[in-house]
C-alpha cells in the first residue's frame, strides 16, 4: 500500500503532477493472503524526445528515460545509489546522473558500457573536432568482412580507419574520454534509415540487418550506398546529444561518473556491488527470446571488436517462462543482497507473447521468495508511437506501449 501512499504525498513532484488532474484507476489482487494493488494511467509522457538530449542514442528494447525519471524522483533522494542490473544503452543510470544521483551499471554485454560511460565524461565540443581532424584516414585499409550493400567505398575507409585508430588507442591504453566519445557517437552512427548515419538507407538503428536483406532493399528501392562523410556526422550527433545539456547536468554527471560501478558482468553475480549500498534499482530485463540483441548487435560489435557470437552466449534468451523465472530468481536473491533496507525495486516487464504471458505476476512470486514486499504494479498506458504504428501494432499491445512495473521494497 505504500506506493499509493507516496504517489499521493508526492503530487508536489514535477515527475508525477499527473496526479492534480489524472485519471487513472486501482484495482487489488489476492496473492498469498496480501491484496497488492495494480495501478493504471499515464504516469509520465508519451511525447518524442521531452527528456535530455543525451539520452538519443538508439538501443534494441530501451525503455523511455521518463520511466525511471518517474521512479528516481518518487523514491530516492540526491545522493543515493540507483542501479541496473541490465542496463542496456545506460538509460536508468544516465538519468540518475542527470539528477544528482550516484549510479551502478552493469550488462553482461560489453556494448553497454561503450554506449554509457562516454555520456558521463562529456568532452567540449571543439575538442570533439580537433581529434576528429588528426585522424588520419588511410587510402588503402583492407576489410575482413563485405561491407558494400552498406557503405560507399570512401565512406567504408574511413569507418575503418577510425576503427584501426580507436582500437589501437585501446590496446595502448591510451583511450581519453574524447576518444571514448568518439567511439560511442560512431557506434551509434553506422546504420540507419536517415541522412544522418554512415549508412545507405536500411532500419532504424536499433534494428541492425543482415548483408543480404540489405541486398534485397537495395535492389527493392533500386538505392547504391553515397558517399558519406563520416566526422562531419559524428559532430553532427555530438551537437544534437549536447544541445539540452546544461552546465549543472554536465556537472552532475561527471560526478556521477567519477563516483559511479561499470560493470559487465552476469546480473546473478555482482561480487563487486557491496551489500545494502543500493536505494533503489531500475531495469527491464531480457524478455524469453523475443529479442535477438546480438542479430541486432553484430556490426557494432565488429567495429569495436566484440565477438558478438560470445556474447551471446552469455545473454539471458530462454525459451520458456519456466527457465526464465529460475534465472530472474537468481537475480532477485542479488538484488535483495545489494538493496539496502528501505530501498526500492523497480521491474519492468512489459508485455511478452501479446499479454498471454503475465510476467509481472511471475515476478511478484520472484521477487517476495527473495525476501522483498511487493508494493504494487504500476501499469503505464501511452498513446501511439511512431516505432509502433511502422510494425502495424495496434496501441498497448506487444509491449510496444505499455510498461508494467513492479515496485518492491525491502
Amino acid at each position: 500500500m505504500r506506493i499509493l501512499q507516496l504517489l499521493k504525498l508526492k503530487k508536489k513532484e514535477e515527475a508525477i503532477s499527473f496526479l492534480e488532474n489524472a485519471d487513472y484507476n486501482v484495482e487489488f489482487f489476492e496473492y498469498s493472503g496480501q491484496k497488492i494493488p495494480r495501478i493504471y494511467g499515464e504516469f509520465w509522457t508519451s511525447k518524442q524526445r521531452q527528456s535530455s538530449s543525451i539520452h538519443e542514442i538508439s538501443y534494441r528494447a530501451c525503455f523511455k528515460p521518463e520511466l525511471p525519471h518517474f521512479f528516481i524522483n518518487l523514491l530516492t533522494k540526491r545522493g543515493d545509489v540507483v542501479y541496473d542490473p541490465f542496463s542496456g544503452r545506460g538509460t536508468t543510470v544516465i538519468e540518475a546522473g542527470l539528477n544528482g544521483r550516484r549510479i551502478i551499471s552493469n550488462d553482461v554485454n560489453p556494448l553497454s558500457e561503450i554506449l554509457c560511460k562516454p555520456r558521463f565524461f562529456i568532452p567540449d565540443y571543439e575538442n570533439v573536432k580537433e581529434r576528429l581532424e588528426h585522424i588520419p584516414v588511410k587510402k588503402h585499409i583492407f576489410c575482413d568482412i563485405d561491407l558494400s550493400m552498406f557503405y560507399h567505398p570512401e565512406t567504408l575507409k574511413e569507418i575503418l580507419s577510425l576503427k584501426e585508430y580507436l582500437n589501437g588507442q585501446r590496446q595502448k591504453g591510451e583511450e581519453d574520454p574524447i576518444d571514448l566519445w568518439i567511439r560511442m557517437v560512431a557506434t551509434n552512427r553506422l546504420s540507419g534509415h536517415s541522412s544522418g548515419f554512415f549508412s545507405v538507407y536500411t532500419l532504424p538503428p536499433n534494428q541492425a540487418i543482415s548483408p543480404e536483406r540489405q541486398r534485397k532493399i537495395n535492389e527493392r528501392l533500386n538505392q547504391t550506398p553515397l558517399y558519406k562523410n563520416t566526422k562531419s556526422i559524428i559532430l553532427k550527433k555530438t551537437g544534437s546529444l549536447l544541445r539540452k545539456i546544461t552546465p549543472e547536468q554536465k556537472k552532475n554527471l561527471l560526478l556521477a561518473g567519477q563516483t559511479g560501478l561499470f560493470l559487465s558482468k552476469d546480473a546473478r553475480d555482482t561480487k563487486e556491488i557491496p551489500d545494502s549500498t543500493v536505494s533503489l534499482t531500475v531495469t527491464s530485463p531480457p524478455f524469453l527470446d523475443v529479442v535477438q540483441y546480438h542479430q541486432d548487435n553484430w556490426l557494432r560489435c565488429w567495429f569495436n571488436g566484440i565477438d558478438s557470437e560470445e556474447i551471446a552466449k552469455k545473454i539471458t534468451m530462454v525459451k520458456t517462462v519456466k527457465e526464465w523465472c529460475n534465472v530472474m530468481q537468481e537475480v532477485f536473491f542479488e538484488l535483495y543482497r545489494v538493496t539496502k533496507s528501505g530501498g526500492y525495486v523497480a521491474f519492468e516487464v512489459g508485455e511478452v507473447k501479446k499479454g498471454k504471458v503475465p510476467l509481472d505476476e511471475y515476478v511478484i512470486h520472484l521477487g517476495i521468495r527473495a525476501g522483498f514486499t511487493c508494493e504494487g504494479i504500476l501499469v503505464n498506458y501511452q498513446k501511439f508511437t511512431k516505432t509502433s504504428k511502422i510494425w502495424g501494432i495496434e496501441n498497448n499491445q506487444l509491449g510496444t506501449n505499455t510498461n508494467r512495473i513492479v515496485v518492491f521494497s525491502k
